[in-house]
């Protein structure tokens, strides 16, 4: 649906133009069917789009929490849920009033999440609550030793407080509804991790074994985890763009998402409940997903954390940037070498048409007018890189091959950790710890905090060490 407002004059008053909602754009409220956990820019310019174009989009509305802050609540509820999705190509942008968010909620409202979780209605709940959200530990099950999730656990159990984790508010919720005897429903993992749909499961299992086991038995019964691929590049909104909406629309929209064009959703699992025919806007349901979620992982993913730790130490601050740089254009074809020799393996080869693939992310991650701040891509490095370049190490040692280019971008995350003011890691004690040491040592300790196996590998802490400093230390000239 587009906008179908008229464009006026860049220089127009802000205060002369109405506010965007249902009022000036009506857009009918659909049902509550859908509870999303982790409302930010990229649920509404994926999840939330591919609803909005759904067949039967009339009869699920999204319910959409937000994590620690309720910023983005307060704005969209301001606007009746109802924001601009900005799709911007090349050569130029488009304007669609997405509305299938019906309620945009503080996370903190746990009133509310557990009523709507509550009601025989909801059918499916979607999360983007980051990869860290989940805290699993290195043996696949939830660590309740880690901070936020004993002090949830303690809340709970002493039933003093609300949860404050996505996972403690998600277990809560979970509990209301099997009290109220409100049926299954599915759980659907939108954040990338590999077999995600298996990690949110071992999550909530494990937080609600640890409080209550009679819950856990029953989310085991009732509840399906969904596992997916999910895919749409969504750089942050910026002052800049806000103005350019209401330049071109003739309304204020305090909450646009810029997007570029292209979206893919790949989704394996059960609905029990019913799920909306997000088929019709090219959803994609497949019985194994796991070749299609280590393409994304290794080939989009892994590319964009290469060009962050990378990008960064040359110098630059943008995906496209970093792209057009000839010595990080030379690292990422040499790691997707590798993953690509990794993937050709297997049994959905022929659907994953790999070659049109990565010619489709140059032009993608070429696209100068997406933003896409490395910065903003680098965060969260250690728990990423288990995902984008361990796998991709491990198997190229499987195969007899050194893994150099998966080596490399374990080597720029080390240098980044220590050259660049304000690293940011959920493991950033454990980090500062490893910098403090020298050589080799340092080497080994920052690779154990990736992976304690490969950082018991001699070979593997050689190969890593000889790749540190390719980046640090030559920016890129002019």
């Amino acid at each position: 649906m587009s906008t179908g407002l008229r464009t006026v004059s860049a220089s127009a008053p802000a205060v002369d133009l109405p506010l965007l909602n249902r009022a000036l754009h009506p857009i009918p409220k659909a049902p509550v069917r859908i509870v999303h956990l982790g409302l930010g820019a990229f649920h509404r310019s994926h999840q939330a789009w591919y609803t909005q174009q759904a067949g039967d989009a009339a009869n699920w509305g999204i319910a959409a929490f937000t994590g620690r802050r309720p910023d983005a609540a307060t704005a969209l509820a301001g606007q009746d849920g109802l924001f601009t999705l900005v799709e911007r190509a090349d050569t130029g942008d488009s304007f669609t009033v997405v509305g299938s968010i019906v309620e945009a909620v503080d996370g903190a409202d746990i009133q509310r999440l557990t009523e709507v979780m509550a009601a025989p209605a909801t059918a499916v709940v979607t999360l983007t609550i980051t990869e860290a959200a989940y805290g699993l530990g290195s043996d696949g099950k939830l660590d309740i030793s880690a901070p936020e999730v004993a002090a949830d656990l303690a809340r709970l159990g002493s039933d003093q407080g609300n949860p404050a984790t996505p996972l403690g508010r998600l277990v809560l919720a979970l509990a209301a509804r099997r009290d109220a005897g409100a049926g299954p429903l599915a759980v659907v993992c939108c954040d990338n991790l590999s077999s995600n749909g298996t990690v949110a499961r071992e999550a909530v299992a494990g937080f609600a074994g640890a409080w209550d086991t009679g819950l856990a038995a029953w989310i085991g019964t009732n509840v399906s985890f969904v596992s997916t691929s999910v895919d749409r590049i969504t750089p942050r909104t910026t002052g800049e763009d806000v103005a350019g909406v209401q330049a071109a629309c003739g309304y204020r929209d305090s909450s646009p998402v810029i997007a570029e064009p292209f979206s893919s959703w790949v989704l394996s699992g059960d609905f029990p409940a019913g799920r909306p025919r997000w088929e019709d806007a090219g959803a994609l349901f497949v019985e194994d997903i796991e070749p299609y979620e280590n393409r994304k992982l290794w080939l989009l993913n892994g590319a964009h954390s290469l060009l962050a730790y990378a990008g960064q130490l040359r110098g630059h601050s943008t995906v496209a940037e970093a792209l057009a740089d000839p010595l990080c254009m030379q690292a990422v074809e040499a790691f997707w070498d590798e993953a690509e020799a990794n993937l050709s393996g297997t049994e959905a080869t022929a659907d994953l048409q790999i070659p049109a693939y990565r010619a489709a992310l140059l032009a993608r991650f070429g696209n100068a007018r997406i933003a896409h701040n490395l910065a903003q891509i680098a965060l969260d490095g250690s728990t990423k890189l288990r995902m984008r370049a361990v796998p991709v190490l491990q198997a190229e040692r499987a195969a007899g091959r050194s893994g150099a280019a998966a080596a490399l971008m374990i080597a720029a995350w080390m240098d980044c950790s220590s050259a660049l003011p304000g690293f940011q890691d959920p493991l950033g004690d454990e980090v500062a710890a490893a910098n403090s040491l020298a050589g080799a040592g340092r080497v080994r300790a920052l690779l154990a905090v990736v992976d304690p196996a490969l950082a018991a590998d001699d070979a593997v802490v050689e190969l890593v060490q000889g790749q540190c400093g390719r980046f640090a230390g030559h920016p890129a000239s002019g």
